[in-house]
């Protein structure tokens, strides 16, 4: 494989790595080809990013690799996140919201087991909105984390508690549930 394209397929492995990381191991045995040659291959994109005019660069952390912005553009990156979200949220990340605030705490999944689908998209949605957050671990295998609504989930739709949510019928199934939680949250979606 040509050097370019190993090179572009670290760049990619690298964001979607996200904020876990990749390590040069990993790299190695996904691209299989030898340690050296990813530390090789890393070092170039580093000196690519480090010598041209560029938002990102690699970040290195307990031989853990990931992408980031630059320090300089920080200023710009705290106002785009003091931006009001203007999008509308997805009917998914709307079910998948609705779960949170009357299941609370949850893992995300018990959030797929009622949803019938998977749901990690959403929940990223969520977090990434700062409407939910990790509340804990669950006390199971694999310790599973926990989430519940945020500060400003309460904030966004008006409430001063959670006990503010709309009551939901005591003999309804969850469809039921996942509608009537829907339409309290769809009145804000417009806003």
């Amino acid at each position: 494989m040509k050097a370019t394209k190993l090179k572009a397929i670290v760049e990619g492995l690298l964001f979607v790595s996200g904020d876990e990381g990749i390590t040069v191991k990993q790299l190695a045995k996904i691209l299989e080809i030898t340690q050296a040659s990813v530390e090789d291959i890393l070092d170039e994109l580093k000196y690519d990013y480090e010598h041209t005019e560029r938002g990102i660069m690699i970040m290195q952390s307990n031989h853990i690799f990931y992408l980031t912005t630059i320090p300089e553009h920080s200023s710009y990156h705290k106002k785009l996140l003091e931006t009001p979200q203007t999008t509308k949220m997805s009917q998914a990340a709307l079910e998948t919201l609705a779960i949170i605030a009357y299941r609370q705490p949850i893992t995300r999944t018990e959030i797929e087991e009622i949803r019938g689908i998977k749901s990690d998209r959403p929940v990223q949605t969520l977090l990434s909105r700062l409407l939910i957050e990790e509340v804990g671990r669950r006390d199971s295998i694999g310790k599973p984390v926990l989430f519940g609504t945020s500060k400003e989930f309460l904030t966004y739709f008006g409430l001063t508690s959670l006990d503010e949510l709309p009551s939901l019928p005591e003999n309804a199934d969850t469809e039921d549930i996942e509608q009537e939680a829907d339409l309290f949250f769809e009145r804000f979606e417009g806003e």
